[in-house]
């Protein structure tokens, strides 16, 4: 497994096992890209592309928190809503 398949791949699964926090599709769109962010960035400053890895990341977590249903995966409001 080359390193670019590997990184999208833990990419991915952490996006999708992350990215349920929030009660709206919007709330949890924006935790999923904001945690891919994160994610992404510290994986791509392994590689040497901490920009690439945050972009693609908060790509990846957007998609998957706004298609993650929240009874799936249900975290409560967001923080900003407390």
């Amino acid at each position: 497994m080359n390193n670019g398949f590997g990184f999208l791949l833990t990419l991915a699964v952490a996006a999708l096992a992350l990215s349920g926090c929030g009660e709206s599709v919007g709330d949890r769109g924006l935790t999923g890209a904001g945690i891919g962010a994160a994610g992404g960035a510290v994986i791509g400053a392994m590689v040497g592309a901490p920009l690439a890895g945050a972009a693609i990341g908060a790509g990846a977590g957007a998609v998957a928190g706004a298609v993650t249903s929240p009874s799936v995966v249900d975290l409560g409001k967001p923080i900003w809503e407390r």
